[in-house]
């Protein structure tokens, strides 16, 4: 199987074959080159993994998805769960990547902070497939938002996701998937997880915010991780 760091390199290989929108001047000031991807960050052989949307500036200086304010709110609801403290601090925050995987529909930040359009998300997929089937070792996916629980379509029954996304209870249920990925070989490989979708962590969502915190600490006392 291709190691981790050859995957990262069939990415970037990927991002250089054909120009597709990126946020060239965030990635200049972070003296980073804008095909270099962004793919995950923690612990690959963690039970638990955030899936986000994309990247955002802070995420590009950090080298990290979900390291900016929602982000912040994601890691301090995790550390919360584990020691039942409260903490700010970024280095003690940065723990939390110990026990969990973190990671996007799409390892690049776009212009704007706008979605990517579904093109480009396709032409991605194949890689977070690889990430999440032949290197993550674990098979508990909270969503952050809609965009990243959508992406997951694929791989529900027909019209499966899309449904369970118009559930007054999505929030407090969860959904399980067969994902699946081609290796190097040409062979797939499947893998059952379960979404457990929650709305994104951003200040600009006014409806969930208040709410995303205590939401998080009930998922995460429904999971095993």
């Amino acid at each position: 199987m291709t190691d981790i760091a050859t995957l990262i390199a069939q990415v970037k290989t990927e991002a250089e074959r054909e120009p597709f929108p990126i946020d060239v001047p965030v990635y200049q000031a972070a003296h980073l080159a804008p095909t270099e991807p962004v793919l995950y960050a923690g612990n690959l052989k963690a039970s638990l993994c955030f899936f986000g949307r994309d990247l955002g500036r802070d995420e590009v200086h950090a080298r990290q998805p979900l390291y900016g304010a929602a982000g912040t709110l994601v890691r301090q609801g995790f550390y919360y769960a584990i020691h039942q403290q409260k903490v700010h601090d970024k280095a003690q925050l940065a723990t939390v990547c110990d026990r969990l995987l973190l990671t996007n529909t799409v390892p690049y930040k776009p212009p704007g902070n706008k979605a990517y359009p579904v093109s480009v998300k396709e032409r991605f997929r194949p890689f977070v497939e690889r990430l999440l089937v032949l290197h993550w070792q674990g098979n508990q996916i909270i969503t952050l938002g809609t965009e990243a629980f959508k992406w997951f379509d694929p791989y529900g029954r027909r019209g499966e996701v899309n449904g369970f996304f118009r559930r007054g209870d999505r929030f407090e249920t969860s959904l399980q998937v067969t994902l699946r990925a081609v290796d190097d070989l040409g062979l797939e490989h499947q893998k059952i997880v379960t979404l457990s979708p929650l709305p994104h962590p951003s200040p600009l969502n006014q409806r969930y915010y208040a709410q995303f915190p205590q939401m998080l600490q009930n998922r995460l006392g429904a999971i095993a991780f």
